[in-house]
């Protein structure tokens, strides 16, 4: 599978790299960004969640024994764009500049970058489970890492994303659709107070359904039914949030009692440097005591000059995390997966 990033920064000169087979665009960049001020807010679920799901096509990934996760088929989302409500226009600025990211005005969150399922492979190898805990999922897009946290008992689970456009338009849709299929499995235990001759009718309309998809081979995505979700209990135990890390921490600072985070996901983050400095403030002020930061990256993002490495340094110099590495790819593109949590006594 091949990756190509594309990213919008004034002021940089280009060349042309190759890693592992894929074109990476590299830039070398003469002047600092400037941190994006986007105000936070919090963003409510519709009264009516079921008019998101209208005709929804969705894919599904399933890792190890993991609960399948759902969300918007990327391929259909770009092609609908048009039709969806865009206040930001990070639809039209994307699709013009022919962009995955366009600093400060759009923060790449329509796409679900690899280092996710990264992250979700390693949740799963190492047994981790979320009973009882608090979670945010910062950077969230398609929101994969919160929802997984979500179907798999956490008492609370909050979505972050720098745009309002991604948390309407694919988080929320997403979660309501994972709360859907979690409504499904449970419905599975009330078709026997149907007959038993009805029940046969439709599986043989699901198996005909199937065999005719297996046969065209081309048929397209499944479309996901939406039914009344606006009670479900999933979904009251989520809030959703948009803005920029400074005020989004701002606005959670206030809420009563101020929430401090069991774990902390956040993936392909750390790609600008200027954004190190409220990354980490937000993850000092809302982490718990004892929590855990779990963070998916690269090593290098070529375009925007944040990676890693430049990362660590930064929290070394802080002194307030220790970064211990879970897991490394070190061929080709490199990938990581680490933790932080707060120093200790013995650590300094």
């Amino acid at each position: 599978m091949s990756f190509c990033f594309n990213f919008d920064i004034a002021a940089q000169t280009t060349k042309q790299d190759r890693v592992d087979g894929n074109t990476l665009q590299k830039t070398e960049d003469n002047t600092k960004p400037a941190e994006p001020v986007k105000e936070a807010k919090e963003h409510l679920p519709p009264s009516d969640p079921q008019f998101l799901l209208t005709d929804a096509v969705f894919e599904t990934v399933t890792i190890g024994t993991f609960p399948p996760l759902h969300f918007l088929n990327e391929t259909v989302f770009e092609k609908t764009a048009s039709e969806r409500e865009d206040r930001e226009k990070i639809f039209s600025h994307t699709a013009e500049q022919r962009s995955d990211l366009i600093s400060g005005v759009y923060e790449g969150g329509l796409k679900v970058w690899e280092c996710t399922y990264d992250l979700l492979e390693l949740i799963e190898k190492n047994g981790e489970t979320f009973g009882g805990k608090t979670v945010l999922d910062l950077g969230c897009g398609a929101g994969l890492l919160g929802i997984l946290a979500l179907k798999r008992g956490a008492t609370q689970v909050h979505f972050q994303d720098y745009n309002s456009t991604v948390i309407e338009q694919l988080t929320v849709p997403n979660v309501i659709l994972n709360c859907q299929d979690d409504d499904e499995i449970d419905s599975e235990d009330n078709r026997k107070g149907r007959s038993k001759k009805k029940i046969q009718e439709e599986d043989v309309c699901e198996k005909k359904v199937k065999e005719n998809m297996e046969v065209e081979g081309s048929g397209p995505p499944p479309k996901k039914r939406a039914i009344d979700l606006s009670q479900h209990p999933l979904l009251a135990k989520c809030h959703f949030f948009s803005g920029d890390w400074r005020t989004f921490l701002a606005l959670v600072l206030k809420r009563d009692p101020t929430p401090k985070y069991d774990i902390i996901f956040t993936s392909e983050t750390i790609y600008n440097t200027a954004y190190y400095p409220a990354l980490h403030e937000t993850l000092c002020k809302l982490l718990a005591p004892n929590g855990l930061v779990y963070l998916a990256t690269k090593s290098h993002y070529f375009g925007v000059g944040g990676g890693l490495h430049l990362f660590e340094t930064f929290v070394e110099q802080k002194g307030t995390f220790s970064v211990d590495h879970l897991w490394d790819k070190e061929e080709g593109l490199q990938r990581h997966v680490v933790v932080l949590r707060f120093k200790t006594t013995k650590d300094t």
